[in-house]
């Protein structure tokens, strides 16, 4: 066979398939029509898809003049997606079909050891997660793991990842293979929730989008005429290194960044431990302000000039339809209020921020997408997992309440 006829093959395979995953039950005649496939073409297709167990019959068609026909819909539980978000402090892990619904979840505290021990707990919880809810282990045919980090394609280590030890010094990528036995997607966690919130969230129809999350840490995933921007090195988004907040010469600047020195929770304690010799958590923080206390409000007030000023640089580069905030401290009311009054006083054109949508779920969501996306072209068209942005239809797939 010809590479063009190969090419052809695996083209109308993928095109037949995404008929039955959008229009599903459909016949054979109604994918002829769908594709523009010929119906020998379809009846070749279908057949074959049939017997690898990834479409099934699924009773006939009604209200037609002539004869019935069989319809087809897609198997959902023929194979599976391991999407996972991988935090400093906790670690949540999703299992997704082949029509991206999430059939099980659940969530762990990060062990703190890093390196080894955190891929041998992600596999684990991958497996258990799985057998909670009957899926066969070996029909996880793909991983997509979000990490606080720059995931570097040629030696599989994950840069600029203060929080989680070792990943700067391993082949990240290989350990997790081995460790779960499927091909994994390296990703960073930010960019994930930038990919989640534009597949069924806040940034849903908008190709021009920033999703920005603020907590622990800061970060943001930028999406540019409809594609994700990585950057050279994976590195594109980390506003933690914006050259200002703290002083950027300064050498802890070059481990942590001068933004989120002082952007992120760690800066807001400081802060507000400086101006009442108090040292409080975040939550009770926010709670001192609620209360009226000067010190937090005034905590609040300069952190939320600093976020605007990081926001203000994103516009100014990247040009966002809109502005997705998550995150602990992003998707609080009182910094979400705070950045929208202080954002025109430092950029000269209006920009939309919004609340995320899909919460702390974001990522993990995103990267269900992306897995699922991936594994559709690896199982239909042949192609190796790239990691490349390709989304799965938003409208045929459920998400389970967050009961967290």
């Amino acid at each position: 066979m010809s590479d063009g006829n190969r090419l052809s093959r695996k083209l109308s395979r993928h095109a037949v398939m995404d008929a039955i995953l959008t229009d599903g039950p459909i016949s054979r005649a109604a994918l002829s029509k769908e594709t523009g496939l010929s119906k020998q073409t379809i009846s070749e297709i279908v057949g074959n898809l049939e017997v690898e167990g990834f479409v099934r019959q699924t009773g006939r068609t009604h209200g037609h003049i002539g004869r019935t026909a069989v319809n087809y819909e897609l198997v959902p539980e023929a194979a599976y997606v391991a999407a996972v978000d991988l935090g400093g402090t906790k670690i949540a892990v999703a299992i997704a079909d082949l029509a991206c619904n999430l059939v099980a979840e659940d969530v762990a505290p990060t062990d703190q050891r890093g390196g080894q021990f955190v891929i041998d707990q992600i596999a684990d919880l991958c497996r258990t997660t799985a057998i909670s809810k009957n899926i066969a282990v070996e029909r996880i045919r793909l991983a997509v793991i979000g990490v606080p980090g720059s995931p570097d394609k040629a030696t599989g280590r994950v840069l600029l990842v203060p929080n989680i030890a070792d990943f700067d010094r391993m082949d990240v990528a290989a350990a997790f293979e081995k460790a779960l036995g499927a091909p994994v997607v390296l990703e960073n966690d930010v960019n994930l929730g930038a990919v989640g919130e534009k597949w069924i969230g806040q940034g849903r129809g908008v190709d021009n989008l920033a999703y920005v999350a603020l907590g622990t840490g800061t970060g943001s995933g930028l999406i540019v005429g409809g594609e994700l921007l990585r950057g050279f090195g994976n590195a594109a988004g980390e506003i933690a290194f914006l050259p200002f907040g703290a002083d950027p010469f300064d050498p802890a600047s070059l481990s942590m960044g001068a933004f989120e020195r002082l952007a992120g929770s760690f800066g807001m304690v400081e802060l507000f431990r400086q101006r009442s010799g108090e040292t409080l958590s975040v939550p009770a923080l926010f709670e001192k302000a609620a209360a009226g206390v000067p010190a937090a409000i005034n905590v609040l007030d300069e952190t939320g000039k600093l976020l605007a000023r990081g926001i203000a640089a994103i516009a100014a580069i990247a040009n966002p339809e809109k502005v997705v905030l998550g995150g602990s401290i992003g998707l609080r009311t009182e910094m979400l209020e705070r950045i929208r009054r202080y954002l025109p006083l430092c950029f000269p054109y209006p920009v939309t921020v919004e609340p995320a949508l899909l919460g702390g779920r974001a990522a993990v969501i995103g990267a269900a997408a992306i897995g699922v996306g991936q594994l559709h072209g690896h199982l239909f068209e042949g192609n190796p997992p790239s990691g490349r942005l390709s989304l799965p239809p938003a409208g045929t797939m459920s998400i389970p309440e967050d009961t967290e």
